[in-house]
């Protein structure tokens, strides 16, 4: 761990203390003494500022520490089921009410990203941000033709703020691996690489707009989300420009529920979003706080979602899709068998696991949610509960699905708050068969010959040729098989290792037995026997490890 990485979390620790979050650190395990080198501080003393509750001085905390922790905060602030209230609705500011950076830094940041003053651009800027977030923040503005935008602008310094923070995860995942007995099942420098990925995308505003294209272009026509419309002339690296949407904030209850919204509805078009982007579509929004999504109520009784803030989004490889819909429909018939040997299959548990005892454990996990409303389900808890089974039977961390998960708690602690009544498996159950028969009908096979056919041609074209070649290289006796892999490179350098060791102990073995011999039939020097018996036995060490 290198100075500038201790340096960082003794700060991290001094903020917690400043803003009075003494159990914080008391729970901190690394560096716990260095609290009592704070206490000593004066600094502290004159510093640290008691305010009304608990919750301001974590939300606080939260923003000074930056945006690696302002997201954290985001994450959890969805969750109501799992955090006292004060904390929850304490942190929820952290969706869309960081403290912003001023309008005239935006102001100059834009017009170094175009070359050129505002006005030559933009027939209006507002410098009052309309809306402030951990890695940027939102301006109104008017395009020359006078249609209404916003103008997302990185906060500056932000590209070294964030990578300071991840060589700090990257330093306590690596001590994680090498001295914590979880790691190996839990995979702690996969899962922060995989964190790093998705950090750093959001500090690239091209990136967000292709992603809000992709989106756009996923749900053309669709009345489930409506997608801005991104203005690319006016797009850079630290500067989006899309339509302005005005909808209501899916946290503004009274709002929705003045205007005669339809709140089952809405509800319910969530989910059917949820499993549209992760299986239909296999590209899905992955900040879904309240923050992002936006209600139009043009027919309350046809609410439509609109959403914002496309900068970290989620695909999955098709083998992980697959298993992933299978496990659910395995849910949702209660066939907990099938989930325990779909774990089996896809080598998320040892191959040795016992099928039977983790059907019951799954049993035992799922059976007692079926067929309640959300009110009464935590998947929180339930996450926790299959946390422990996963422990048990040895499953290891999939890194690849973090963030589905993420999005997965994200959209159920908008679904309590909008409409705890709504029953996710009678919802969701029609969308993924209905998926499962399309993938595996007539028409879908045709579909992906049609796709593959120049692919397949291109093969059939090449086929003869190459079998000729094969068959008289055959005839010859000059075919070979080329094996290139990086495996098959370590079984041979363990055989090589094997066999020093076998020669290494051989000999010692033949030295010490000779020593041994020679002691027991030593008729007066004894000392060659002893000098022999002592090198056998060090050669025969130094074999065992080879």
């Amino acid at each position: 761990m290198n100075l500038r990485v201790l340096a960082r979390l003794v700060q991290i620790q001094r903020v917690l203390l400043r803003h009075g979050l003494d159990d914080f650190v008391r729970a901190t395990h690394l560096y716990r003494p260095l609290r009592f080198l704070f206490y000593l501080s004066p600094g502290i003393w004159f510093e640290r500022r008691r305010l009304a509750t608990r919750a301001e001085r974590l939300r606080l905390a939260l923003e000074e520490l930056g945006p690696i922790f302002v997201k954290f905060g985001q994450a959890v602030s969805t969750r109501r089921d799992l955090l006292p209230p004060d904390i929850a609705d304490e942190l929820a500011k952290l969706q869309d009410r960081v403290p912003p950076f001023p309008g005239s830094i935006a102001r100059q940041i834009v017009e170094a990203a175009y070359g050129q003053p505002i006005a030559a651009v933009f027939s209006e800027f507002d410098e009052k941000p309309l809306a402030a977030a951990s890695i940027a923040q939102v301006h109104v503005a008017r395009l020359a033709d006078s249609r209404e935008v916003v103008v997302k602008v990185l906060r500056p310094g932000m590209q070294e703020q964030i990578e300071r923070d991840l060589e700090v995860l990257h330093s306590l995942a690596a001590l994680a691996d090498r001295y914590w007995g979880e790691a190996r099942r839990l995979r702690p420098r996969e899962i922060v690489a995989e964190y790093e990925k998705t950090i750093l995308d959001e500090l690239d505003l091209m990136r967000e707009a292709a992603n809000a294209s992709q989106l756009k272009r996923n749900f053309a026509g669709s009345d489930l989300l409506y997608v801005p419309e991104i203005h690319w002339d006016y797009c850079r690296r630290n500067v989006l420009v899309m339509e302005r949407i005005h909808g209501v904030p899916i946290s503004d209850m009274d709002k929705l529920l003045a205007a005669g919204t339809d709140i089952a509805r809405l509800a319910e078009n969530g989910v059917r979003i949820f499993f549209t982007q992760v299986f239909r579509h296999n590209f899905f929004h992955a900040d879904m706080h309240p923050g992002n999504i936006f209600v139009l109520i043009d027919d309350p009784r046809q609410p439509r979602y609109a959403a914002v803030d496309f900068g970290i989004v989620g695909t999955l490889d098709p083998r992980d899709q697959h298993y992933l819909a299978e496990n659910f429909l395995a849910v949702f018939d209660r066939d907990y068998r099938r989930v325990a040997m779909l774990h089996v299959e896809s080598g998320w548990v040892p191959a040795d696991t016992r099928v039977d005892e983790m059907e019951s454990a799954v049993r035992t996990v799922c059976e007692p949610v079926f067929d309640r409303p959300l009110k009464d389900i935590s998947f929180g808890n339930i996450l926790l509960r299959l946390f422990e089974i996963s422990r048990r039977f040895d499953m290891e961390v999939q890194p690849q699905l973090i963030l589905l998960q993420k999005t997965l708690l994200n959209i159920e602690g908008l679904g309590r708050d909008l409409y705890p009544q709504l029953d996710v498996w009678n919802t969701a159950s029609p969308i993924l068969r209905e998926w499962m028969r399309e993938r595996v009908s007539p028409w879908q096979l045709l579909k992906s010959l049609r796709q593959q056919a120049p692919e397949l041609i291109e093969a059939a074209r090449a086929l003869p040729a190459l079998l000729k070649g094969a068959v008289q290289r055959a005839r010859g006796g000059t075919l070979r098989m080329q094996i290139d892999a990086p495996a098959i490179e370590a079984l041979q350098e363990e055989v090589r290792r094997s066999s020093r060791r076998r020669d290494a102990i051989t000999v010692g073995a033949a030295i010490l037995l000779g020593g041994l011999v020679w002691l027991g039939v030593d008729g007066g020097v004894g000392w060659p026997g002893w000098v022999l018996t002592a090198a056998g036995a060090i050669w025969v060490g130094v074999g065992w490890r080879r």
